[in-house]
């Protein structure tokens, strides 16, 4: 049998090292995709129907001068996750060339990210708010799968990253 040539690593580790921009990737699609998509669907009255999606109701919020909650939400729901991928983007293009700076930036990501969860709860507590009213119906959609696989996956490339640096 033979030996791979002496500069190309082997099948495996070739394959090893697309893990990570693969999570990076699928995470911001599902991202890109669950933030536009319906997080739920409201039935009122059994006749109308409301998609809502993160950023129709941001717009929403902001139209009803819901200045606060338009913040916080903008906030841990938009721009933390697309901080968090995009620096998990440049701690993986940057993991050979700055090893000491890149491990200082994953661990504050490490630590931003107990913070970015603030928007899964705020939804949670709006969903069983709306529920417990009786406004309608309320039924999952699509988008918020989406949303919830695209925080899975950039949690999923964080901790394969953390393995890749302390291998470094």
């Amino acid at each position: 049998m033979a030996e791979a040539p002496p500069n190309k690593p082997p099948f495996r580790e070739r394959c090893r090292r697309l893990v990570a921009p693969g999570l990076l990737v699928a995470a911001l699609a599902l991202f890109a995709f669950g933030i536009f998509t319906p997080f739920f669907t409201v039935t009122k009255l059994w006749v109308f129907h409301d998609g809502i999606s993160v950023v129709g109701g941001l717009i929403t919020l902001f139209q009803e001068r819901e200045f606060f909650l338009f913040a916080v939400l903008t906030l841990f729901t938009i721009l933390f996750p697309v901080v968090k991928l995009s620096l998990l983007g440049v701690i993986w293009l940057e993991r050979e060339h700055h090893l000491a700076k890149v491990r200082r930036l994953h661990h504050w990501i490490e630590s931003m990210g107990k913070w970015s969860m603030l928007d899964v709860f705020v939804v949670a507590i709006l969903v069983v708010t709306m529920k417990s009213a009786s406004i309608g119906q309320i039924r999952v959609s699509l988008g918020l799968y989406l949303f919830t696989f695209s925080v899975l996956f950039t949690q999923f490339a964080t901790m394969w990253i953390e393995r890749l640096l302390r291998k470094g």
